[in-house]
C-alpha cells in the first residue's frame, strides 16, 4: 500500500513530465505571489505600529502655567 508521501512524489513526478513547459511559468508565479504576499503583510504591519502612539524618551508636554481647563 502507498502512504501519502508516496503518493505526493508520484504526484510530483507526473505534474513535472506532463507540465515540463509550463513549469518554469507556475514557478515564476509561485515567486511572485510569494513576493506579494510577503509586501502586504509588511504593509500591515506597519499599519498596525503606527495606529499605537510612540512616545520619545526625555520629552515631556507639560500646561502652561496659569490656564484653567474648559468648563463645560
Amino acid at each position: 500500500m502507498f502512504g501519502l508521501s508516496e503518493i505526493a512524489i508520484i504526484l510530483l513526478v507526473v505534474v513535472a513530465v506532463l507540465c515540463a513547459r509550463k513549469l518554469p511559468d507556475l514557478v515564476r508565479s509561485a515567486g511572485r505571489s510569494t513576493r506579494i504576499l510577503k509586501a502586504e503583510a509588511g504593509a500591515t504591519r506597519d499599519e498596525d505600529d503606527r495606529s499605537v502612539p510612540r512616545v520619545i524618551q526625555g520629552e515631556t508636554v507639560t500646561k502652561p502655567e496659569g490656564t484653567q481647563p474648559p468648563q463645560g
